[in-house]
């Protein structure tokens, strides 16, 4: 036996004995039509017989037979041994526990019979008034496959023959209930088109779609044993149109799943271990070349059929180094795809995107291409695809109605509705154009598109990737809910009037404004047409989409129109924790005060560090991203360099330096390792500058002072703190207070992570800072004071103790503030370079 077929015996064992998480549907109806036996064990599941005691419930109304098939083969499924034959319109009534999305799958397997040849049958189906199959002959066993909404707790599947000779069958029905957010109403799904990608404004979930194909892309066949759905995939090979530009990639490690990706519900483990790859030995010296599927669809008038694409990169050995096009049609869907940033930062982390594909001129194959980016370093180019799914949106019309009276009251509401309709519609035109006179003009804009591809992070679920709390999820609406039209962008700032500008830094310009609502808010823009932060882009969104924290800035939304990048963010009155503390146009803050901001902030981090199982770490924290509402409430904001945390098992994340100068961590900036103690770094330099009012580093200083870290430990370090104190504190602060603080800040500066406290300890100790500064009245500050103490530390959980942990509410939000968009809205300025 060969090295070949170890590999594939081994990586077989190992799928079999890949643990499914069991699926258990909370409406879950398995009939074997015709067949009087009470159960029948199918791919593990009971299916009994419409024919049986229960199942004599679930026929309704029409004239029906059950039908045994004289000839079965030996091989033949005892589902397709027996089959309900209808002579006229009947029907199977389903009572289901909650409405929503459900599968319904009709099998059909046609025999002859000594009076019936199922093979003549002609007939239709529907699911409560809607077509699902029309004129519908088979020859074969074939399985259909539907997907629809039910609003009601009631499900009727109605077969009708086509002719009063004619007859309808069916061996098997499932219906049951599909997994929350198995389908994502974004409302933004890309629409693929002849003349290129614009939105899809359909409610997707609200489509009755039919399975055409579902692919194991690179992998074997999987049977509904192998599904917690139940459902069949096959091989890939026979649509590949160029065998010799694809190579199989497959893992025996289980896939990374990440809450907010994708799901065993979604695809199973073996779509996500198995994949095609470019097949680089084979290509090009430039590896410039697309790996292409075909897939043939019937033709029709209304051609749409909802793409899924599944990726899990299992060929990568770090992040950031797969960059890939996607393309549906000969159209490109998605240009320069990073999994990385889409699966959350975690390598063989499975994500699926949709697409709603328009076939060109009635063509009869949907085409799917993968091909290199012009991103990928040039040793490196390659693309992947692990599953493809492809659905026909079902043209949803009802069956007619026999009734002339019914049809005549339908003629008459339809026309009195109609003439209601328009009335409304002229008044609403009417009152637009009255309301567009009062409202300034923005100037026209026009700008060439800079290449860049849009942010698209479609079908996710509602659970959050980077947090446990939500508030702000791309579950049922994606992250199209965030998204906030130019045109309204623009009238917010006056065209991005000058103005309106409260700030600006390495991404872009930062403008204040207004929305019609009277609301405030801080619009964050990039470099018009510029690809230059567009990763950060897609980081901020990514995380502040999904999690929500009194102490954390609130993303309000963001633009991507017009090859634009802007964010927008709830307002924050009294702007960054650097203006107030060596700003000149302010008054300075008291010691109580600075102690409160410096808690708020520890919160927020803290809550990034734990709030989900790998946590956060945000990378850039400094005085210039803590804002303070207009009550001084600090929220720590910009995260657009964030990074999850390390997995269980592992101590740091490897990755390229980021941060700003005089904040990082030096064991990062020598090793390159991240941990949330960089972060613990970073705002021991804050508390340094809280302390100080001056700046992290200042180049016109003395050698000595450049580095206010540096400078600031030496001088604790001889027992002379008070020299270096911002001289408006002088009179105010308790020692105590201060030896706490200061004690706080030194262990946050330590040269070894190892030697630094956890944020819950920072938190701790702030807290008991700001209680010893409280309860005794302020003394004057006196050199014997400042000692040195190893006593910071304390134990991250204390039994009973939750004065240093986030909140947790009832509905799940860690620590969430109750403030309202409409309320408070913050700005991001970053002055400084990273």
């Amino acid at each position: 036996m060969d090295i070949k077929c170890l590999h594939f015996l081994s990586l077989t064992l190992s799928l079999f004995f890949v643990s499914r998480a069991a699926f258990t549907p909370e409406d879950n109806y398995l009939i074997n039509c015709g067949s009087s036996t009470s159960n029948v064990a199918i791919d593990n599941r009971n299916f009994f017989g419409d024919s049986s005691k229960n199942g004599k419930n679930y026929l309704s109304e029409g004239k029906s037979t059950s039908l045994t098939n004289p000839n079965p083969t030996f091989n033949s499924s005892e589902l397709y041994m027996t089959a309900r034959v209808f002579t006229s319109a009947s029907s199977y009534v389903f009572n289901l526990k909650k409405t929503g999305t459900h599968f319904v799958r009709l099998h059909f397997s046609p025999f002859s019979s000594q009076n019936y040849d199922l093979h003549n049958a002609n007939f239709g189906v529907s699911a409560n008034g809607f077509t699902l199959l029309s004129d519908f002959v088979t020859k074969f066993t074939v399985i259909k496959e539907f997907i629809l909404m039910v609003d009601k707790l009631e499900l009727k599947i109605l077969f009708m023959p086509v002719n009063d000779s004619g007859f309808a069958f069916v061996n098997g029905i499932e219906v049951f209930s599909a997994p929350k957010d198995f389908l994502i109403d974004a409302g933004g799904i890309p629409l693929i088109s002849p003349t290129g990608t614009q939105e899809f404004k359909k409610n997707i979930s609200l489509q009755i779609l039919e399975t055409v194909y579902r692919i194991n892309v690179g992998g074997s066949k999987l049977t509904p044993f192998n599904d917690t759905l139940w459902r069949s995939w096959v091989p890939d090979e026979d649509f590949l149109v160029l065998k010799s530009a694809a190579k199989f990639a497959r893992t025996s490690d289980p896939p990374n799943y990440q809450r907010g990706g994708a799901t065993r519900e979604i695809a199973p483990d073996n779509v996500y271990m198995t994949a095609q790859q470019m097949n680089v030995e084979n290509g090009t010296s430039n590896f410039m070349f697309n790996v292409t599927w075909d897939f043939p669809v019937r033709s029709s008038v209304d051609n749409m059929h909802l793409v899924r694409l599944h990726f899990c990169d299992i060929v990568s050995a770090s992040l950031n180094t797969l960059y890939f096009n996607v393309y549906v049609n000969g159209i490109t869907a998605y240009k320069d795809l990073d999994l990385s940033v889409l699966a959350f930062h975690v390598l063989a982390s499975p994500y699926y995107i949709d697409f709603v594909a328009i076939n060109a001129d009635n063509s009869n194959s949907i085409r799917i291409s993968i091909g290199p980016s012009e991103m990928s370093n040039s040793l490196r180019k390659n693309a992947i695809l692990n599953g493809v799914e492809i659905m026909k949106i079902v043209n949803s019309t009802t069956f007619p109605r026999k009734s002339k009276k019914i049809s005549l009251w339908i003629l008459v509401v339809s026309v009195v509705g109609g003439i209601f309709a328009l009335s409304v519609a002229i008044f609403t035109v009417l009152a637009i154009l009255k309301c567009k006179k009062r409202e300034p003009k923005p100037k026209p804009r026009h700008m060439e598109s800079s290449g860049w591809t849009p942010l698209r992070v479609y079908g996710v679920s509602t659970q959050g990737t980077l947090s446990e709390a939500t508030a702000f999820s791309p579950g049922a609406n994606g992250y199209y809910a965030l998204k906030i039209p130019f045109i309204d962008i623009q009238l917010a700032t006056n065209n991005f009037d000058k103005d309106m500008i409260i700030g600006s830094g390495g991404f872009g310009t930062v403008y204040k404004g207004v929305f019609r609502d009277n609301a405030k808010v801080a619009v964050k823009r990039g470099i018009p047409g510029s690809r230059q932060g567009l990763p950060e882009f897609q980081t901020e969104i990514a995380v502040l989409s999904k999690i929500r924290h009194r102490h954390l800035v609130s993303l309000v939304g963001y633009c991507e129109e017009q090859s634009e990048m802007i964010l927008v963010y709830e307002y924050m009155e009294k702007g960054t924790l650097r203006s107030h503390l060596y700003g000149s146009a302010v008054t300075p803050l008291s010691w109580k005060q600075r102690l409160e901001i410096c808690i708020g902030a520890a919160r927020g981090i803290h809550y990034l560090h734990t709030g989900s199982t790998r946590g956060i770490i945000h990378r850039d924290i400094k005085s210039t991203n803590i804002l303070l509402d207009e009550n001084y409430v600090a929220k720590v904001a910009d995260f657009g360099l964030s990074r999850s945390g390390p997995c269980l098992n592992e101590t740091h994340v490897s990755t390229a330096l980021k941060g700003s100068f005089g904040y990082i961590d030096p064991e990062y900036f020598r090793r390159q390792q991240l941990t949330d103690k960089s972060d613990v770094y970073s705002f021991g330099v804050v508390l340094c500058e809280v302390l100080c009012a001056r700046s992290a580093v200042d180049p016109l200083l003395d050698r000595e002072q450049v580095n206010l870290a540096e400078w600031a430990v030496e001088w604790l370090r001889k027992g002379m703190i008070e020299k270096i104190v911002d001289p408006h504190l002088r009179g105010q602060i308790k020692p105590s207070s201060l030896r706490k603080f200061v004690e706080t800040a030194e262990k946050c500066l330590a040269e070894y992570g190892v030697d630094r406290p956890t944020m819950g300890d920072v938190l701790w100790n702030l807290e008991n800072a700001l209680q010893l500064q409280v309860n005794e009245g302020p003394q004057k500050l006196h050199e014997e004071t400042i000692v040195a103490s190893d006593d910071l530390t304390r134990p991250s959980v204390i039994p009973g103790d939750t004065s240093s942990s986030p909140k947790v509410r009832e509905d799940g939000d860690v620590g969430a503030s109750d403030i309202t968009t409409s309320q408070v809205f913050s700005q991001l300025i970053n002055r400084e370079g990273r």
